[in-house]
């Protein structure tokens, strides 16, 4: 996948992969001067030791709206402040054995639908 960049834009991109100390930008930026050099992505995705769906994605995120952060900060809680520490306390106080007793405890107590995987992040 070959894409154009300017000299003043591959400049700036490596000066921001220089200056960067998350690695997971730093892998974008490198997809994408890669790439702007011709590089195939299966030669980046080697090269990165990233998957190939990974670089095609960093690439088409770049050409789309120049992203190079993750954005991957989680979502909103299902519950309200005081849902959560309501939670919390009765949890403090009793003891489950699996998660979809939690999950069902909560749909009755606050009429909020958890899968068990959710509910395993919520409790981490």
């Amino acid at each position: 996948m070959k894409i154009e960049l300017s000299n003043q834009k591959k400049k700036q991109l490596e000066r921001m992969h220089d200056s960067s100390r998350d690695r997971r930008v730093c892998d974008r930026i490198k997809a994408v001067l890669l790439a702007s050099e011709g590089w195939s992505v299966s030669m980046i995705s080697q090269a990165l030791r990233i998957h190939q769906t990974t670089v095609t994605r960093h690439i088409n995120d770049y050409l789309q709206s120049e992203k190079l952060k993750p954005e991957n900060g989680g979502s909103q809680s299902k519950l309200n402040a005081d849902e959560t520490m309501a939670l919390i306390e009765h949890l403090a106080e009793n003891t489950y054995f699996h998660t979809h007793q939690i999950v069902e405890y909560v749909q009755n107590q606050f009429q909020v639908t958890y899968t068990v995987a959710g509910m395993n992040k919520w409790l981490h």
